[in-house]
C-alpha cells in the first residue's frame, strides 16, 4: 500500500526532493499533521486558548521523562497518558477554582517544565533528549504514519461530534450552560484532543515552537475571514500551505523543519494582518 502511495507521490511531483523515503513520510506526515493544527487553533484562537496550548507542550515533556524513569515503558505511551491527565487536570481545576485561568495554567505549565527538566537531568542524561526541544520532522518513520493517520481519523470524528457544542461555548459559555451544554466535559473533550495531538507531534515539530502551529494558522485566517466555515477553511489551507512550503525550504536551506514552517506560517500572519481592511467587512 504505502510503495503504491510512493510512487504516486512520485509521479506528482517529479522533483529532486522527493526521492528520498524520510521525505516522502514527512510529506505524508505534513499532510496529516498540520490540517489537524489548523482546525483546533481556530478554538485555541477563539477561546484565548494560546497559553494553554503551551503548557500542553510542557506538560508532554515531563510525560516524556516518567516514561525513561520507569523504564520498559515507551516513552511515546506515557507522553499520550500523561499528556492527556494534565489537561484534564487543568480543565477541571479551572472550571472549579476561583483563581484566573492565566494563574492555574502558570502554576501547572512551569511546576511540569522543571518536573520534566529534573527528572531527565537526573544522572546527567538529558542530552540524549534534547531532540524533543527542536523536534525532526525528517525522522519519522514509516510505522510512525500509521499512528498519525489514527490520530488524524480520531482527531476529525471527535470534533464532528463537539464542534456545534464547542463553539457555543466559544461564544458564550453561560449561554451554552443555559441551552443544557455540559461545558466542563465538553472543554475536558477538546482539552483532551489537544493533548493528543501536541503529544504525538511534539517529537517531530519540538516542544519550543509547537504552541507556534496552534496560534498561527487561526490568527492568520482571522485576519481575512468574514465566517466560521471561512475561518477554519482559511485556517486549514493556512497550515497545509506552510507545512509544505517549510517542508520544501527547509530541505534545500538545510534548516530545522519545524521551525522553517514556523517562519512561513508568521509571514502569512503578517501579510494577512496588512490584507486586513481590505476583506474585513
Amino acid at each position: 500500500m504505502l510503495d503504491t502511495i510512493y510512487m504516486l507521490l512520485n509521479s506528482l511531483f517529479p522533483f529532486q526532493w522527493m526521492d528520498h523515503t524520510f521525505m516522502k513520510n514527512a510529506f505524508l506526515a505534513v499532510v496529516m499533521i498540520t490540517p489537524l493544527f489548523g482546525l483546533l487553533s481556530t478554538m485555541v484562537v477563539s477561546n484565548r486558548m494560546a497559553f494553554f496550548s503551551d503548557s500542553l507542550g510542557h506538560g508532554a515533556f515531563t510525560g516524556i521523562a516518567i516514561g525513561v524513569l520507569l523504564g520498559g515503558v515507551e516513552p511515546l505511551v506515557s507522553l499520550v497518558i500523561f499528556s492527556i491527565l494534565f489537561s484534564l487536570l487543568i480543565t477541571y481545576i479551572k472550571s472549579k477554582s476561583s483563581a484566573s485561568t492565566d494563574t492555574i495554567i502558570g502554576v501547572f505549565s512551569s511546576t511540569a517544565i522543571a518536573m520534566g527538566l529534573m527528572m531527565m537531568s537526573y544522572g546527567g542524561g538529558f542530552n540524549k533528549f534534547s531532540s524533543y526541544l527542536i523536534g525532526d520532522l525528517l525522522s519519522i518513520k514509516t510505522e510512525e504514519l500509521l499512528a498519525l493517520l489514527f490520530v488524524f481519523v480520531l482527531v476529525v470524528f471527535v470534533w464532528v461530534l463537539i464542534f456545534n457544542r464547542f463553539l457555543m461555548i466559544s461564544i458564550n459559555i453561560s449561554f451554552a450552560a443555559s441551552r443544557g451544554i455540559k461545558t466542563m466535559w465538553i472543554e475536558m473533550g477538546f482539552a483532551a484532543v489537544l493533548a493528543v495531538v501536541v503529544a504525538i507531534s511534539i517529537q517531530w515539530v519540538g516542544l519550543l515552537i509547537i504552541n507556534s502551529m496552534l496560534v498561527l494558522p487561526a490568527a492568520a485566517a482571522r485576519n481575512i475571514t468574514n465566517n466560521v466555515k471561512q475561518y477554519h477553511l482559511v485556517s486549514v489551507l493556512f497550515a497545509l500551505t506552510a507545512g509544505l512550503a517549510g517542508l520544501i525550504s527547509s530541505y534545500y536551506t538545510n534548516t530545522a523543519t519545524g521551525a522553517t514552517i514556523v517562519v512561513i506560517s508568521a509571514g502569512l500572519f503578517f501579510i494577512t494582518l496588512a490584507l486586513k481592511p481590505y476583506f474585513i467587512r
